[in-house]
């Protein structure tokens, strides 16, 4: 496949987040909640979710923000759905590579994420893409 059909594949599932996002909405009863806002740019994320067992059992977002950010937290509670605290947080070390532009770990399969490859040719938009993961991570570590 060529970049230019490989750009506008991405930018697709990117729009497809945005437009039709993934875990919208806020868990109730017992789970972690995380609010974190972008101050450079106005984007707001409240991450809920339930830890079981070691493993996140659900995961749920609610903000405002730009594509990027938003399609970017849809992606991420759908990925770590599942994973162990261990797992979830590799991932976020490997998102956090990919989108500084070092080279990563490729074991884990991205899914959908693998979309938000070309944001680290645009520095000003990296914090919009890791805002849910930052506060996944913060989460995480507070438990």
């Amino acid at each position: 496949m060529s970049f230019n059909n490989l750009d506008t594949l991405y930018r697709q599932v990117i729009m497809d987040h945005y437009k039709n996002p993934r875990n919208k909405g806020v868990l109730e009863d017992d789970s972690l909640t995380v609010n974190m806002n972008n101050p450079t740019c106005g984007d707001r994320i409240q991450l809920t979710f339930k830890l079981e067992d070691g493993k996140v059992a659900d995961a749920k977002f609610e903000g405002e923000g730009c594509s990027i950010s938003m399609s970017s937290a849809s992606m991420m509670t759908q990925a770590i759905k599942g994973k162990t605290v261990e797992d979830a947080l590799k991932m976020s070390q490997i998102f956090s590579d990919m989108m500084l532009g070092k080279d990563y770990d490729e074991s884990l399969d991205l899914g959908d994420i693998e979309a938000l490859q070309g944001v680290s040719q645009f520095p000003a938009r990296i914090k919009c893409a890791t805002l849910a993961w930052k506060a996944m991570e913060k989460g995480m570590n507070e438990e």
